[in-house]
């Protein structure tokens, strides 16, 4: 099959081997997958990452032996595939099982390729209402569903998301959800003006002075943003991180004991919200897609990702 493998650079094999599923997995014929930040990370050595990367995806399940009745059916699938045995497993809690492979990203080949493998645990049908370009989204739409999973924004709660990239729109439409006295600060006017466009409350950061919010969520994957972020949040506030970073980032441990601050790392989420959210129309997705590439050209799209200004680049798998 046609593949994307990363090892310290991208490359395009035309004769990768088409994955076999094991009990209790399904391959997948990848429709169409998306290019996040996460990607252009490994891309610069996050990991040490060996392998075809790629995690965002909609697709249809083509062979599942133990399970004939997902064959033909359009999928999404949760990234982490857990063990299902450890204590963290039978605790509730797979997506943090230390045994786990993460679907292109670490242990196991991910979307950037015609087939893929998951557990069918893992999988979800996607409804006939939501198009290949939404469903794409399905994933990152979950992460930014995470932050209200984990803590209750209230209201009448003053919520700044910092970060104005793909993450950082689509978590602040789903907070606009919550009726939060929501303010979304980044560097890029356009992107800044599709939420604007939505009713959301934009502003520049060099225009931001100071400001004091009861919930921070730090979506830029720079360190520069994990600080103003810390600046920003109240004593006794939430700052919640949702960005991934190369290398190390420093901080004032001492004052965030001392102000109160609860530090919530956010990650995946759940995928049945994030599609209904998609079904009913409740957030726009489409209008993040800068740019669409067939996979042989995997190359160039991940150049255009990384441009600034850039948001979402979709990568067409299969017919």
């Amino acid at each position: 099959m046609l593949a994307v493998y990363l090892n310290r650079e991208l490359e395009i094999r035309h004769n990768y081997p088409v994955p076999s599923p094991p009990p209790g997995e399904a391959r997948i014929r990848v429709k169409i997958a998306g290019i996040c930040n996460t990607d252009l990370e490994l891309r610069r050595g996050y990991l040490d990452f060996r392998g075809v990367p790629g995690h965002e995806f909609v697709g249809v399940v083509e062979e599942a032996p133990d399970h004939p009745e997902w064959i033909g059916k359009r999928v999404v699938g949760e990234i982490n595939a857990a063990c299902g045995i450890c204590p963290t497993c039978r605790a509730g809690r797979p997506t943090h099982c230390p045994n786990r492979t993460t679907l292109g990203i670490s242990g196991r080949d991910g979307a950037f390729a015609e087939y893929l493998l998951l557990p069918v645990v893992n999988l979800h049908e996607v409804p006939p209402e939501v198009p290949d370009e939404a469903a794409v989204f399905v994933e990152p739409l979950a992460a930014a569903l995470e932050i209200p999973q984990q803590i209750h924004i209230h209201p009448t709660d003053r919520v700044v998301v910092l970060g104005d990239g793909k993450l950082g729109q689509l978590v602040a439409q789903v907070l606009q959800l919550t009726g939060c006295d929501l303010l979304v600060i980044g560097r890029n006017r356009n992107k800044l003006d599709l939420l604007a466009r939505r009713g959301i409350p934009t502003m520049l950061v060099d225009e931001a002075g100071a400001l004091s919010a009861d919930v921070v969520v730090e979506c830029t994957g720079s360190p520069e943003g994990f600080h103003l972020a810390r600046r920003w949040v109240r004593p006794r506030g939430t700052l919640v991180l949702k960005s991934t970073y190369h290398g190390t980032v420093e901080a004032n441990l001492t004052m965030i004991a001392v102000d109160e601050v609860a530090v919530i790392g956010s990650r995946c989420g759940p995928f049945p919200p994030a599609l209904r959210l998609l079904q009913q129309g409740l957030v726009d997705v489409l209008s993040l897609i800068h740019a669409r590439y067939p996979l042989r050209e995997a190359a160039q799209a991940f150049d255009h990702a990384a441009r600034k200004g850039v948001l979402k680049v979709l990568l067409d798998v299969s017919p």
